[in-house]
């Protein structure tokens, strides 16, 4: 009885290690303005959204637990409303390992300030793909399905689409919703945008940037550093294709927010004229980070 026992521990241990979910989320619910008020409410909000996000099945890969997708979510409570009403703003981070290295690459680091919810302490998280149940979960999946696309699209040319499909449904089927966020006439900088820059072919060259920059580019650099900078560079210069359509675009920015430290990284010690002609190329494309971008000059 014992053998058995034991034999089914390790199937039932080898079973989880070949069908892990897709993502190892941390999350962080703070509320440092949020004062007089039991804190217990915000620590069982962390664990269910921790649950939500790495024991969902978002796909149907299977995942050892070595590859799931690393991501953040930080949440930070800015007004209680009422017992179950919240404003707050979510920070979103995911990466993905270099190939042959211990470093891992930003894909994504965004600050959504349009995030309201309802909440009560144990209530059931529910979710579902064809319809709108609430603004918490709805977000959450959103940004399961925007982590999981971004990762893919890194992994092989245009993978993602089929998550960004999935992000663009919710966005879909939230837009009778009274939250914030999700229809194109509350701003040019939301989850409604996000949706549809990923999934509008005048983007494809972006996407395509990500597959080269990733998988051509970082995933070289301990084999051969010149050519994976080399690479890296020419998938920049197509982005010159998005900018002379959507000049500005989030989209673009939000590549940006992640990759401009690490851009300036890669090409520290690169020769003169690749740094001129890469300097040059990022200022117009984009302009807000051209302080960061000149110090390549400098070196």
């Amino acid at each position: 009885m014992k053998n058995k026992l034991f034999l089914f521990g390790v199937i039932l241990v080898f079973s989880k290690t070949l069908c892990a979910q897709e993502l190892n989320c941390n999350v962080k619910v703070l509320s440092p303005a949020i004062q007089g008020t039991d804190k217990t409410v915000f620590e069982t909000l962390e664990t269910s959204i921790k649950d939500f996000m790495n024991n969902t099945r978002w796909t149907n890969d299977n995942f050892k637990e070595d590859e799931r997708i690393e991501c953040n979510l930080t949440i930070n409570i800015t007004k209680r409303n009422s017992v179950d009403d919240f404003e707050a703003n979510i920070i979103v981070q995911a990466r993905r390992p270099v190939y042959k290295s211990s470093y891992n690459t930003n894909i994504i680091n965004y600050q959504d300030n349009d995030f309201t919810f309802k909440y009560t302490p144990f209530q059931p998280f529910e979710f579902n793909d064809n319809s709108f149940t609430n603004n918490l979960t709805s977000t959450l999946a959103f940004y399961a399905y925007i982590f999981i696309g971004l990762d893919y699209d890194t992994f092989s040319p245009e993978g993602g689409s089929p998550y960004y499909q999935k992000a663009q449904g919710i966005v879909n089927n939230a837009q009778n919703a009274p939250d914030k966020g999700w229809k194109a006439f509350e701003g040019s900088k939301n989850r409604y945008w996000i949706a549809e820059n990923l999934s509008n072919a005048n983007f494809k060259a972006l996407r395509s940037c990500m597959y080269v920059y990733h998988r051509q580019g970082l995933d070289l650099m301990t084999q051969d550093v010149e050519l994976a900078r080399k690479n890296i560079a020419e998938a920049l210069e197509g982005l010159m294709k998005v900018h002379n359509i959507s000049m500005g675009s989030f989209l673009m920015q939000l590549f940006f927010l992640a990759k401009a430290d690490e851009i300036v990284n890669i090409f520290s010690a690169a020769t003169p004229d690749v740094k001129g002609k890469l300097v040059t190329l990022l200022n117009t494309i984009d302009p807000g980070n051209t302080t960061k971008y000149e110090k390549l000059r400098a070196n």
